[in-house]
């Protein structure tokens, strides 16, 4: 409140901006999210008041999908990473080795909970690893159609994926959908990739992981920063990264082994 103050016009991200916080500062007229999750912003209040809110549809869009499909085997690749210099391919009496099966996602089934922006780019990517699409949308995108992608029922998307990614802004029926009972629904050994915390009930997702029931890979948790006492946090099969699939590095005229070898920090840090 205090940093909005008279101003007329606020862009944020990530930021609460509330009833309260409306109400506190009557000079407000326009709110833009510069990102594309809005559900920060009581934007039905917002509508009482008279006052637009905006967002960003094609923010971190390809980075995001991106995100999503290599949250397929960052496990893998971190866990024998870890192995090798542990010293574990120095001692093998083979030529390679794998401590548990990978998995080849040609022929596997990828759901989509929602096939906006995100979940097309998604698709284009998991198409091209020659996987099934189906997904679950309010809305048909002919483009969708074109590359492919089925639309099926929630009972249907929960129960056919491999692999799941919730790519749908923040709705009220969406809210705590991935609970034990939509759980049950999923093949055994699902992977679950998140870009909305609040879809997750985390202590039924924490159980799940624990039992290897499903795999996840999370870049989102319903509050943030993470609290210490996040279910996830302890869980099996789990890894999950601090919200930064959206904030790829944009450095003109530099190549990948300048921005790999030379790190330069990016704002906004953690304070």
């Amino acid at each position: 409140m205090a940093r909005i103050g008279d101003a007329e016009m606020v862009y944020t991200n990530k930021t609460l901006i509330s009833r309260s916080t409306i109400d506190a500062c009557p000079n407000l007229k326009f709110i833009s999210m510069l990102a594309t999750g809005y559900n920060v912003v009581d934007y039905e209040y917002a509508k009482e008041k008279g006052i637009p809110v905006t967002n960003i549809p094609v923010y971190g869009t390809r980075s995001v999908s991106q995100f999503a499909i290599l949250c397929c085997w960052r496990s893998a690749t971190i866990f024998h990473d870890k192995t090798v210099h542990e010293g574990k391919w120095e001692n093998c009496a083979d030529g390679c080795y794998w401590d548990y099966p990978l998995i080849e996602l040609a022929g596997k089934t990828y759901g989509l909970l929602g096939c906006g922006n995100i979940g097309m780019h998604t698709a284009e990517i998991a198409k091209a690893f020659g996987m099934r699409v189906i997904t679950y949308d309010g809305r048909q995108s002919e483009t969708a159609l074109n590359l492919g992608v089925k639309y099926v029922s929630l009972d249907e998307l929960f129960a056919q994926p491999d692999v799941l990614g919730l790519q749908m802004p923040l709705f009220p029926f969406n809210e705590g959908i991935i609970n034990k009972e939509n759980i049950a629904k999923m093949k055994d050994g699902v992977i679950i990739s998140n870009s909305r915390g609040q879809m997750v009930v985390e202590q039924d997702l924490a159980d799940a992981l624990n039992s290897g029931k499903v795999a996840a890979g999370l870049d989102v948790v319903s509050t943030e920063p993470i609290h210490g006492d996040n279910p996830l946090l302890k869980a099996k099969n789990c890894i999950i990264t601090p919200h930064m699939s959206g904030e790829p590095r944009k450095v003109a005229n530099a190549s990948w082994t300048a921005q790999w070898k030379t790190p330069r920090p990016i704002l906004p840090v953690c304070r």
